[in-house]
């Protein structure tokens, strides 16, 4: 599941909302053990999303470089050639 989150800090365009959040997401799946909570913890693992994504969103915010931003594209491309080495591809 971990291997979903990605990297959010330093890209041009910044890290979206969506990516935020869906960051969270697989951050409180992976500590809860749930992909889907039962109706029972639902309200607990969306509470945890939420606090998980508003640290998140405070702490991009907060960090500081000196780098260029990372290309989007250029990362992308990158995560493609190594799943190719990785599993093969055409």
């Amino acid at each position: 599941m971990c291997r979903n989150i990605k990297t959010l800090f330093n890209f041009d365009p910044p890290a979206t909302e969506l990516e935020i959040r869906d960051a969270s997401l697989q951050f409180v799946r992976k500590l809860s053990g749930f992909s889907v909570p039962s109706r029972a913890n639902e309200d607990a693992f969306e509470q945890a999303v939420a606090e998980v994504a508003q640290s998140a969103r405070k702490l991009i915010a907060s960090l500081v470089t000196s780098a260029q931003p990372r290309s989007r594209e250029e990362a992308a491309a990158r995560a493609r050639a190594r799943s190719a080495q990785r599993f093969g591809g055409a």
